[in-house]
């Protein structure tokens, strides 16, 4: 029960604590960069993915006609994953008004999430590069140029993106994600560095065309393929002069949905392949994705185990009763603040954490019971 207890612990402090430290020593250690050459310039389609986003697919579409980029080398094409509202409509009279303009727009014939609707909308796709972006991220100019500047090399095969949240100051909500985004992005800039990323992001990311598979629809990209090239002895990394702007979730539902959403194939992330362990073939990446991954994906169970073994281990020593009041009352906090709205920013980070943790709990859940998704119910507050 000792050992249970210890390294539920352990698990818990390396993944919010002792990974991130050491990867913030590990940049000042290992002084390396990725190379750029703003001379490639191959050509490319920037791919959107659509479901009822008539609310913000005009300004997406006087976003994207406004990127820095030969026009004879860039297409783009909006994927409707079988939109009900006005999206098609409007896609399809810019198409008119805007003839100089290299758009498509492809229909989905069902409705089976962001990944599937990617899978059928490249077969179309005839340029050399695929740029991916949500139809709610706007994008910074020379964002197309920025990712195509870090293909330096046949080994990398995948470039994210940064994503900055616009409304970061809006409420506690917004203002707790986009603390722990800042922070993963230091990770991430970090790991892009030395070796390769262990996920991207949704907002804006790009790939070789004829690198691109067909993933199961339930997964996502952002995820998935960077684990996928890292295993092919790829590189995954991150070029965060390329921007995006997005807005974070501004309600505590938001922000769970948002989560639970992102942890719907979490048992299967916890370790996707046995070869990740095999350090000596992938090496810091197998430092990378146990760290930030593995130990992540692992604290929903790892809370629980802690506070069962807590509860039995609490009389023996003052120890063990004096980790057992931290605990309950870290969780006393965090249902208080649900309850009762406050102000002081240590509840707001309390509570985010423990939403955070709940949400993966959902996941599995979902998994468990067949309720897991392909696609879901976007979060309005983030339009």
């Amino acid at each position: 029960m000792r050992v249970i207890f210890w390294f539920s612990l352990f698990i818990i402090f390396w993944a919010n604590i002792g990974y991130p430290l050491s990867i913030l020593l590990l940049g000042k250690l290992i002084n390396k960069k990725n190379k750029k050459n703003y001379g490639f310039t191959p050509t490319v389609t920037v791919m959107v993915v659509a479901h009822n986003e008539e609310a913000v697919i005009l300004d997406k579409l006087n976003n994207l006609k406004k990127i820095e980029y030969p026009k004879e080398k860039i297409e783009f094409l909006i994927a409707s994953d079988n939109s009900t509202d006005g999206t098609n409509s409007i896609v399809e009279k810019y198409i008119k008004d805007n003839p100089k303009m290299k758009l498509k727009l492809y229909k989905a014939k069902k409705r089976m999430g962001k990944t599937n609707a990617q899978n059928e909308a490249q077969k179309i796709v005839n340029t050399e590069y695929l740029v991916m972006t949500d139809a709610n991220a706007m994008l910074a100019e020379d964002s197309v140029k920025e990712l195509m500047s870090s293909f330096t090399s046949n080994d990398i095969s995948y470039v994210a993106g940064k994503l900055i949240y616009v409304n970061q100051n809006t409420s506690e909500t917004s203002q707790a994600e986009s603390g722990y985004w800042n922070m993963d992005l230091k990770i991430r800039e970090i790991e892009s560095r030395i070796q390769t990323i262990t996920a991207g992001n949704g907002a804006l990311y790009a790939c070789r065309n004829r690198d691109y598979i067909d993933f199961n629809p339930i997964k996502s990209h952002d995820s998935s393929m960077p684990i996928f090239y890292a295993l092919e002895g790829k590189r995954a990394i991150a070029n965060h002069d390329a921007v995006a702007y997005e807005k974070a979730g501004e309600s505590t539902e938001d922000e769970f949905k948002r989560k639970v959403r992102m942890n719907r194939v979490i048992l299967n992330h916890i370790m996707p392949s046995l070869r990740i362990l095999n350090i000596f073939k992938y090496k810091w990446f197998t430092y990378f994705y146990l760290g930030h991954r593995t130990s992540r994906y692992l604290l929903w169970i790892s809370h629980l185990i802690l506070l069962v073994s807590n509860f039995q281990l609490a009389f023996i020593s003052k120890v063990y009763f004096g980790i057992l009041i931290l605990h309950t009352t870290f969780w006393g906090i965090a249902i208080l603040k649900q309850l009762i709205n406050t102000n002081d920013k240590a509840s707001t980070i309390i509570h985010y954490y423990a939403t955070t943790i709940m949400a993966q709990w959902k996941g599995v859940i979902n998994i468990i019971t067949g309720q897991a998704k392909p696609f879901w119910e976007k979060a309005e507050s983030t339009r």
